[in-house]
């Protein structure tokens, strides 16, 4: 059985290739620039060329690829924008006219593609991820199931935080299933609201198995679960350090004993390992990180958590981990099978276990070391 795994970060876009033939430390990976990154660098291709840029596709990540369209606008070059891609800039059409995009109508489109650079947005590229991997012989034409995570504010109404509206999300999925896998999806179950989301799914319409779209934070902190570390304790205190936000979430028999979200460029050091210690003895509050311009906290479990006993405090995750090295809380920085940038994909490989309970037995198996026969993949039939 085998089921692709795929990762949507801002920096890299991660990929794992379970097998249940296999150890999970067997699986094929690859760490590849992330779709935002892509499309940034090919805006910046543009302009370099001086050509007027038409953008097509769907909603997708920001962030980098925002920076270079506007960097392209400033140059005096055109970007025209269907409204479906016109989102991944702001959900607000009206701001992203205001911002110099030009948006169009996919029959508007179709005209332009020949007189500028067409750069179609998507988050998922099934088709591109086959054929990188076909060379190596290694073929995807049987997989039993796929999952994709990518970061999603959700869709917030006129005139509503959409730093509110993400953490009212948060707290409702953990109200509603007190799991880390609550965050995770079939693609018929997606909520309307959950607009990235939906989008992956759109682009996934060329693959032929089941699929799970999931956010990337829950399986990141998932995966790192799965560390040999983590298993061993009743209650623990993780945090996943992204690229633009840090989230923690405090962990025991009950489920999720509390959680917060932040703005990771609006914190350092001193006040990560603060919200941390709140988080743990149960002190922090929304508004300690909502009126410093983060998502939010919340509370739901009574019974403190030290982060003073144990042989570690707090188990980091993340891209941006390394913002703890030196932290007085003794981290422990997870590798779950010997690899902390898969932690995701091992988190997204839980959920689809617990969303696909035919697959679930093999796959638990494999996450706790007895799936898999330790061949090497080259000498398996």
């Amino acid at each position: 059985m085998q089921i692709l795994t795929v990762d949507v970060g801002t920096g890299t876009q991660d990929i794992y290739l379970y097998d249940s033939r296999l150890d999970l430390e067997n699986g094929f990976k690859l760490v590849v620039p992330s779709p935002t990154m892509m499309v940034r660098h090919r805006l910046q291709a543009a302009t370099h060329s001086r050509e007027d840029v038409l953008l097509t596709g769907v909603i997708m990540g920001g962030g980098p690829s925002h920076w270079a369209a506007e960097d392209h606008l400033k140059k005096g070059l055109a970007v025209y924008a269907t409204p479906d891609a016109a989102r991944t800039f702001n959900d607000d059409l009206d701001l992203v006219e205001e911002s110099g995009i030009k948006l169009v109508s996919e029959d508007e489109a179709e005209q332009i593609k020949n007189r500028s650079k067409h750069i179609e947005l998507k988050d998922f590229d099934f088709a591109t991820i086959r054929k990188a991997l076909e060379p190596f012989g290694v073929s995807l034409d049987d997989l039993a199931a796929v999952a994709v995570a990518v970061f999603d504010h959700g869709d917030a109404p006129p005139n509503y935080s959409d730093r509110q509206f993400r953490f009212d999300y948060l707290d409702q999925r953990i109200r509603a299933e007190n799991r880390l896998s609550a965050f995770a999806y079939l693609s018929e179950d997606v909520p309307s609201i959950m607009t990235r989301l939906e989008a992956v799914v759109k682009s996934a319409n060329d693959i032929d198995a089941p699929l799970i779209v999931m956010d990337t934070a829950p399986a990141a902190v998932l995966g790192a679960t799965y560390d040999s570390q983590l298993q061993r304790r009743e209650r623990v205190m993780v945090v996943n350090v992204g690229n633009f936000h840090a989230l923690a979430f405090r962990l025991g028999p009950s489920g999720i004993e509390g959680v917060f979200e932040h703005h990771t460029g609006l914190i350092d050091l001193s006040k990560l390992e603060n919200l941390l210690v709140s988080l743990g003895n149960g002190s922090l509050t929304h508004e300690d990180i909502f009126g410093d311009h983060g998502h939010g906290a919340l509370i739901y479990a009574e019974q403190p958590l030290s982060l003073d006993e144990g042989d570690f405090g707090v188990a980091v995750t993340g891209p941006r981990r390394n913002m703890m090295r030196d932290s007085n809380l003794r981290p422990y920085f997870a590798v779950p099978f010997g690899d902390m940038m898969i932690a995701g994909c091992f988190g997204m490989l839980a959920a689809t276990g617990d969303l696909l309970p035919d697959l679930g037995e093999q796959i638990q198996a494999s996450l706790h070391g007895g799936g898999g026969s330790g061949t090497p993949p080259w000498e398996l039939s």
